[in-house]
């Protein structure tokens, strides 16, 4: 059943699948904020990269994994680091981890573990809001899943 929903909510293939999973850099994972026209202030990493909760997760462990993690791959927090790091608008309280089958800790905002997509090739883009039969959206600073619409200028 699993394998059923991540073929359907994962659909297709992408030319930067093979890409693999995101690290921070600086050896933390970093996430900040930033605000978009018609969505307001919603998370990204430290390198601005849009970050996204999967609907599947229901705040709670990871169910994006294979395929599914090679197009949304999770964020990461570095091998050695304890915690993620949150910037200006984030609430630090609400930051955390869960950890992912192979046992790498994948960070969390208020218990939604955290993904990019692989089609968001700059930093800024939000090519995955609503994507995949609306499974995938950006999150709030506040941790709240925004349903919002992305404005043009956003989706790359």
């Amino acid at each position: 059943m699993a394998a059923a929903l991540c073929l359907v909510s994962c659909g297709g293939t992408s030319a930067a699948a093979g890409a693999g999973t995101r690290l921070a850099k600086a050896g933390r994972a970093e996430v900040l904020t930033r605000h978009v026209t018609g969505l307001g202030t919603i998370l990204v990493d430290g390198s601005g990269h849009t970050l996204y909760a999967y609907m599947p997760d229901r705040r709670g462990p990871s169910k994006c994994t294979g395929r599914c993690a090679s197009e949304w791959p999770p964020l990461l927090l570095p091998r050695g680091s304890r915690r993620p790091v949150g910037g200006r608008g984030v609430r630090s309280s609400l930051l955390g981890t869960t950890r992912r089958r192979n046992g790498r800790l994948q960070v969390t905002y208020d218990r939604w573990p955290l993904y990019l997509y692989e089609r968001d090739a700059s930093p800024g883009e939000i090519t995955g809001q609503g994507e995949t039969m609306g499974l995938w959206f950006v999150v709030d600073a506040d941790g709240a899943v925004n349903r919002g619409t992305v404005p043009l200028s956003a989706q790359g």
